[in-house]
């Protein structure tokens, strides 16, 4: 079948095109007007993130886009409590695409609790309440989309806010570049034949093992295993190099012994340090003795921070069409919601 067949059988609600538009989440999010004040960076002692699934990820990537550009820690927080050191010089982001996640809301209340300062940004719902009731500034986004295909509504709000606030330099020429690439990007990857369809091809009937890099592209390879679990209903695992080195690395020497029929991803940049470059390389031969096949996945745009998004909108792609080749409908979460039901 041809791409179109596959999008009108097991697309019923037409990711297809929003991953083709995802360029104007982008320019909505920078061009979106908003206020925050009683906010001074000079304060700050540390940033908390408070976010689940594609409202997270947004938190994750903008750790490894800003890199050593921001001077403030900043903690991912992906449970319903924050950690005991949030306080009146903590800046707490509370990132529900919805506004109804409830570990996001727990966290919520607390960091008003614990007088943090804090910012939100959602599409609406309690969170938008609660920021409406203590006065809270909060960044309306656009509402319509699944929170795993609002990427460019939630990252690029995110850092907007952390331009705002004067933490971070003007993004502006960066995101413009951003637009652009995946303007043209979407264009090549929903026409025949492209390089997504044909990678997702390779991974039919296997397992797919990500490996990244800590603090480099880890939010890469986390999204791209995400992706493929949500969009292609298929196990994916995913590690960070070095740390599997030390752990993971033994697992593959009784390989054959298992039924793992995987293949292995490995994220790759120019930034890496020699050795990491050297790692990959040795695991390359590790992997092989063991039988397993690996792909690679790297960009080639330019500076670090474009490939980074490059590389995201690409894994968003794979995922998408792994799942119409499998037959199953990307857009698809009935585990979430049934979880979802019998927790209330």
């Amino acid at each position: 079948m041809q791409i179109k067949e596959y999008v009108k059988k097991y697309d019923p609600q037409n990711q297809f095109d929003v991953l083709i538009n995802t360029y104007q989440q982008v320019e909505f999010a920078w061009n979106n007007k908003f206020i925050i004040e009683g906010i001074k960076s000079s304060e700050l002692s540390n940033i908390i993130i408070g976010g689940l699934g594609g409202s997270a990820i947004s938190a994750d990537l903008i750790k490894n886009y800003l890199g050593d550009e921001i001077e403030i820690p900043i903690i991912v927080n992906r449970n319903y409590n924050l950690p005991k050191f949030a306080g009146k010089s903590t800046l707490f982001i509370a990132s529900s695409y919805s506004g109804n996640t409830e570990e996001t809301i727990s966290a919520l209340k607390q960091a008003i609790e614990n007088g943090c300062k804090i910012v939100c940004i959602t599409t609406g719902g309690e969170v938008e309440s609660i920021a409406k009731s203590k006065n809270i500034p909060c960044v309306k986004v656009q509402p319509g989309f699944q929170p795993r295909y609002s990427l460019g509504l939630s990252f690029f709000s995110l850092l907007k806010v952390f331009q705002e606030l004067k933490l971070i330099s003007n993004q502006t020429k960066i995101v413009e570049r951003v637009i652009n690439l995946w303007n043209e990007k979407g264009i090549e990857y929903s026409k025949e034949e492209n390089f997504a369809y044909t990678f997702a091809e390779s991974l039919l009937g296997f397992i797919p093992v990500i490996y990244s890099v800590a603090d480099s592209t880890s939010a890469i390879g986390y999204r791209f295993k995400c992706q493929l679990n949500e969009n292609s209903k298929l196990h994916a695992f995913h590690n960070e190099i070095p740390e599997m080195n030390h752990n993971e690395i033994i697992g593959w020497e009784s390989y054959q012994e298992k039924v793992f029929h995987s293949k292995i991803i490995t994220i790759i940049d120019e930034t890496y340090h020699p050795q990491i470059q050297k790692r990959f390389d040795i695991l390359k031969g590790i992997f092989s003795k063991s039988g397993v096949e690996t792909l690679s996945l790297k960009s080639n745009e330019d500076p670090y921070k474009v490939r980074l998004l490059d590389l995201i909108y690409l894994g968003d792609w794979i995922s998408y069409y792994v799942g119409v080749l499998r037959g199953y409908d990307p857009s698809e979460i009935d585990n979430i919601y049934t979880l979802k039901d019998r927790l209330k």
